[in-house]
């Protein structure tokens, strides 16, 4: 079987955690490292204990033939032109999120994409969880019925002492409080709510805190979302919370709930509609992202490339669905009024 080669563009701390994920996958290894820092190839690799090559030029990257997949962890805004470039270069690609900070840098990327005959890997890894996975394996199992409301929240504060802040209170890099964070419980509520959504009404907010007052977009957003066959969905994005972090999720069906790591169904026998059972299963619970799922989210891309098929949950095409309804919550909160999501193009 293939062994893919992978080319890192941009050295942070995402990148890191790429760096250290793919240690543990089977039929791939980070090789190359692109950097406007000026780095020491014999120092580098040291430092990840992996052998890395080092260039401050990613057209380098991209004219490399032995270079099979692009990862992208630069900041928000360089990630269009880049996935476009190495589409066009025939690479495959993995995408931190977001994919762009505007609706048509996303369209432009989607279609280089599709052009190029490659396949793509988008950040959402919040599926890959264990927790995401126990309560979709009750959803599979009907173990809820049928569901007519869920809500999936992001709360993480994110100040002047976390390490992204000086970048990310910036709206031509951050984007939004949806694009920056936010956007992992939108793509985990339609993880368990597929199906088409069909408008969305948003509402924004900004603490008075003087810490979070130098973002240059609202920092809390309420997300609610009508699909098409009239279940309801609600997303929170709060990253101006003092508080621990918390990623709430809560799911109501026709015969039982899920509230974060706690169940109640009627389709199992012996459990009451009054009492929870503890799901065993850890909870997320940290924006650092050494500790997020991507070896499993990273090794289905890989067997996915192996087997010549689109990989599960995270493919391009899913998050580019995603987004459609970020950036429609988005002009909700502008506009302040329902958004169907047939107003935003996708030509």
């Amino acid at each position: 079987m293939k062994h893919y080669r992978i080319g890192i563009v941009g050295l942070g701390w995402v990148a890191g955690a790429h760096i250290e994920a793919f240690k543990s996958v089977q039929g791939a290894d980070i090789v190359a490292v692109c950097s406007r820092r000026a780095l020491d190839a014999a120092a580098l690799s040291a430092q990840y204990g992996t052998p890395l090559t080092v260039t401050s030029d990613f057209n380098d990257l991209l004219a490399d033939d032995s270079i099979d997949i692009i990862d992208i962890c630069t900041p928000h805004p360089l990630h269009p032109e880049q996935a476009i470039a190495a589409a066009k270069a025939g690479k495959h690609l993995i995408i931190e999120k977001p994919i762009g900070i505007d609706w048509a840098s996303c369209i432009a990327v989607r279609d280089a994409i599709r052009e190029a005959k490659i396949q793509a890997c988008v950040c959402f890894e919040v599926r890959f969880s264990r927790q995401a996975q126990a309560i979709r394996a009750a959803l599979d199992k009907n173990l809820l019925g049928d569901v007519h409301y869920a809500e999936v929240d992001y709360y993480h504060g994110i100040g002047p002492w976390y390490g992204q802040y000086a970048w990310n209170i910036k709206k031509d890099f951050g984007g939004s409080s949806l694009l920056t964070a936010g956007c992992h419980a939108l793509d985990l509520l339609r993880h368990y709510l597929p199906g088409q959504i069909e408008e969305v009404t948003c509402y924004a907010t900004q603490s008075k805190n003087p810490q979070f007052t130098p973002y240059e977009y609202p920092t809390t957003t309420v997300s609610m979302l009508r699909f098409a066959d009239g279940r309801l969905g609600k997303v929170t994005s709060c990253i101006d919370c003092l508080q621990p972090y918390y990623f709430h999720q809560h799911l109501v069906g026709s015969e039982g709930s899920i509230l974060d790591e706690k169940l109640t169904s009627l389709q199992w026998p012996g459990l009451s509609k009054d009492l929870w059972t503890k799901l065993g299963v850890p909870t997320v619970d940290s924006g650092d992202v050494s500790d997020h799922p991507y070896p499993p989210q990273f090794q289905a891309f890989i067997d996915a490339l192996q087997n010549n098929q689109p990989m599960p949950y995270t493919d391009f095409e899913t998050a580019f669905e995603t987004h459609k309804a970020v950036f429609a919550a988005e002009r909700s909160a502008t506009e302040r009024r329902p958004v169907k999501l047939s107003e935003l193009s996708i030509h």
